[in-house]
């Protein structure tokens, strides 16, 4: 069973920096594609980025613009989303997922979530 665990979330005034932070336990000996995704009230789930298991490809939507960096740490079995120049659109409950099989923008890709983090930009 795998399990994530998302830390890092919180309150930023637009222009603004967070980190998230994603622990994924349970399946050792190698590495999984990964992903952030985020959702707004009211809002589908969208994605924001993905990283392939071997860190060689990243995925960014285009509303990221080049503000967020999606990164891994195997060795600590940790996913990160640095987030720059955070806008008041960028509010919603942030997720961590991990897929089994290969990394992609839709969320029926991914058999594993983490809990949610709630994002909020505002002044």
């Amino acid at each position: 069973q795998v399990q994530l665990t998302e830390s890092g979330g919180g309150l930023v005034q637009p222009g603004g920096s967070l980190t998230l932070s994603c622990v994924h336990s349970g399946r050792t000996g190698r590495s999984y594609p990964m992903a952030w995704f985020r959702q707004a009230p009211t809002q589908e789930r969208e994605f924001v980025a993905s990283i392939s298991w071997v860190e060689v490809f990243t995925d960014y939507a285009n509303f990221v613009e080049g503000r967020f960096t999606i990164s891994r740490n195997d060795m600590l079995n940790t996913l990160y989303l640095q987030m720059n120049n955070l806008k008041p659109e960028d509010t919603a409950v942030y997720f961590c997922a991990l897929s089994t099989s290969s990394a992609s923008r839709y969320p029926n890709s991914y058999l594993y979530w983490g809990q949610g983090l709630q994002v909020t930009v505002s002044s």
